[in-house]
């Protein structure tokens, strides 16, 4: 598999069903993401957030990716102030992931245990860092300080 760096984007944060989500989004070379695969990805993530009560501040990081293959919604929670709970999902016909419809905009989750690629992981790094600096160092939190402190737009992959 030859390797080739993606476009990553940013996206103004929402709060859906009571979280913070910060999002962010990779596209492959000449695809597209739509609004009508957004506004499904968005709909579809509570099915993604932790199932548990938690005190930590609702903080949900999404990475939405545009592949050949397909769909890829990513949902990092913050949970018990400094642990991710990650929970995954795609559309678009892959059934070794478990999704047979080929409607971009049908997710479901999926069952095996998946963190990300490596186009999806550069953002973590930067929320690692961001909720340390803005939440976990300081004597009084700064959560909004923590939603406006985004990776930068570009080239991601390496």
């Amino acid at each position: 598999m030859a390797f080739y760096e993606k476009q990553l984007a940013v996206k103004e944060p929402l709060v859906v069903a009571g979280r913070h989500v910060k999002r962010y989004e990779v596209v492959t070379p000449g695809l597209e993401i739509t609004d009508d695969i957004r506004d499904a990805a968005c709909a579809f993530l509570p099915a993604i957030y932790p199932d548990f009560d938690d005190p930590t501040p609702p903080a949900t990081v999404t990475v939405l990716h545009r592949s050949a293959a397909g769909m890829y919604l990513n949902a990092y929670n913050w949970v018990w102030d400094n642990v991710l709970h990650c929970r995954t999902a795609v559309s678009g016909d892959q059934p070794f992931l478990g999704s047979t419809d080929p409607d971009l905009t049908h997710f479901t989750v999926i069952p095996k245990d998946l963190i990300g690629c490596v186009w999806e992981l550069p953002p973590l790094a930067h929320e690692r860092t961001a909720w340390v600096r803005h939440v976990l160092e300081p004597d009084t939190p700064d959560f909004d300080g923590y939603l406006g402190d985004v990776m930068a737009e570009g080239l991601v992959g390496r």
